[in-house]
């Protein structure tokens, strides 16, 4: 008997591990739980995304992580970074941004939503060995605490430029800055006429700034709308440098009432082997509500032969296994 008992719980196992290890896209969303503004990045042969704890402001006091080999298959780390390493942090630990130099893995984080500037918050890093951390305070203060231009210092993006220069691009309230980093992450470099934060704003833009380069030209996207509501979306420009000016083409991801509303504050991943880009984002699930019941979705991005990148259709079936 035990050994049939036993016989039985290797074949419920197996059978669990094909469920899941045998499918062929990655459905939206792609993992469980209320989770936004997901950073995807590529590190190695491995992909990974940083997305917000979607909970009221007070209860935001740490940052998931989940990692894939094939965009199908995720697995969530727990805690990679909270309030027991970041001792400034008050609530709202938002949009994380995670990039890899010199061997050490940064996520740059946004916390505490300050509304002025007595308050104390704004935009900090976190450092590890391991993409999946833990990941500890790496200035034990934020990198920028101040409101410049009228751009609340949140949703801040980490872009390396084609000559190494480490620009960050970041701002809420309808304002985008950009600024660039010094070499070890620890300051910000002035720029050449002795300026440390430039206005990029472009038309409409809201918050949630990315940046990436496609056949020598930059790709300037960010989010429109209220991130609460089904107007929320994502338009693009096009520029020949990395400071703009960038002016607005067209919206390229919204609401689609058959399929999801308030699609946003995305990310984009490109997979060389296949030549294929990809568009990490939040949406709302269709009669949702509440402004915080977001989560993570990946669909195929792609463009047309001017360039121009042709609107994303949402799905539920999310893509296909591709593997880097």
């Amino acid at each position: 008997m035990k050994r049939l008992i036993k016989s039985m719980l290797v074949m419920v196992a197996m059978a669990v591990a094909v469920g899941a290890y045998g499918q062929k896209t990655s459905g939206n969303p792609i993992f469980e739980g209320r989770y936004a503004d997901p950073e995807g990045v590529i590190f190695g042969k491995t992909y990974w995304i940083y997305p917000t704890w979607s909970m009221p402001f007070k209860d935001q006091l740490h940052l998931d992580a989940f990692s894939s080999k094939d965009l199908v298959n995720w697995t969530k780390h727990e805690r990679i970074i909270d309030n027991s390493r970041i001792k400034w942090l008050r609530n709202a630990l938002w949009a994380p941004a995670a990039i890899e130099k010199d061997g050490k893995y940064y996520i740059f984080f946004s916390c505490n939503n300050i509304q002025n500037n007595e308050q104390y918050g704004g935009i900090g890093i976190g450092v590890a060995d391991n993409p999946a951390g833990p990941f500890e305070d790496y200035l034990g203060k934020p990198l920028i605490d101040k409101i410049v231009n009228r751009a609340q210092p949140i949703d801040q993006f980490v872009f390396k430029d084609k000559d190494g220069t480490y620009y960050m691009y970041y701002g809420g309230w309808g304002r985008c800055n950009v600024v660039k980093l010094s070499d070890d992450f620890r300051s910000l470099v002035p720029f050449e006429d002795g300026s440390l934060y430039k206005e990029v704003t472009p038309k409409d833009y809201v918050e949630g700034p990315f940046m990436f380069i496609r056949d020598g030209k930059y790709y300037f996207m960010w989010s429109e709308g209220g991130w609460t509501g089904p107007n929320y979306r994502v338009a693009y420009a096009i520029a020949d440098n990395p400071l703009g000016p960038f002016v607005r083409k067209d919206v390229i991801l919204r609401t689609d009432e058959k399929v999801a509303t308030g699609a946003g504050h995305h990310s984009v991943i490109y997979n060389a082997k296949k030549d294929q880009y990809y568009i990490i984002y939040h949406r709302h699930p269709l009669g949702s509500k509440e402004g915080n019941n977001r989560v993570t979705c990946i669909d195929v991005m792609e463009f047309d032969k001017d360039g121009n990148i042709l609107p994303i259709k949402m799905t539920f079936e999310g893509v296909k296994k591709a593997k880097l």
